[in-house]
């Protein structure tokens, strides 16, 4: 997700978001499903797709938070 006041999100909230993609990527790890992975985290299938993409390029560090964002 990007919007250009960081998401409107305290470090604390980032830090959550963080900590629920790096829960996915441990579930992409043991081939778990797009699908069930957003199921269990109540999040979109699109969001849930564009984790495991990162995730595929970069492993579980492609999915940290960049920090606040409207620095660009």
């Amino acid at each position: 997700m990007r919007y250009s006041d960081g998401g409107g999100l305290s470090a604390r909230g980032r830090a959550k978001r963080e900590a629920v993609r790096h829960q996915a990527a441990g579930w992409f790890a043991q081939d778990v499903s797009v699908p069930e992975v957003a199921r269990r985290l109540r999040v979109s299938q699109t969001a849930v797709y564009g984790w495991r993409k990162r995730w595929r390029a970069g492993g579980e560090q492609a999915l940290a938070s960049k920090g606040p964002g409207g620095s660009h």
